[in-house]
């Protein structure tokens, strides 16, 4: 998938690939119609972050729990 260019696709596949990662209890209060385009680069750089570690603390989650909700619209 090229996340290079900003569609609303490409917002999907990244919302629910970090939500899988993390393994959100309250996944559906992150849906991918709550983040604009104009925040795209912003989740494309939480979703890199998410993607290239294997595990969170309980304090890491919360801070991306956090960042997610300040990506919202």
């Amino acid at each position: 998938m090229d996340l290079s260019k900003p569609t609303d696709e490409n917002i999907t596949y990244m919302i629910s690939a970090i939500k899988e990662k993390l393994r959100m209890v309250n996944a559906d209060a992150v849906k991918p119609e709550h983040f604009d385009m104009a925040r795209y680069e912003d989740l494309r750089y939480l979703y890199d972050m998410v993607e290239s570690r294997n595990s969170f603390s309980p304090n890491e989650m919360q801070a991306i729990a956090a960042e997610l909700g300040s990506l919202r619209k």
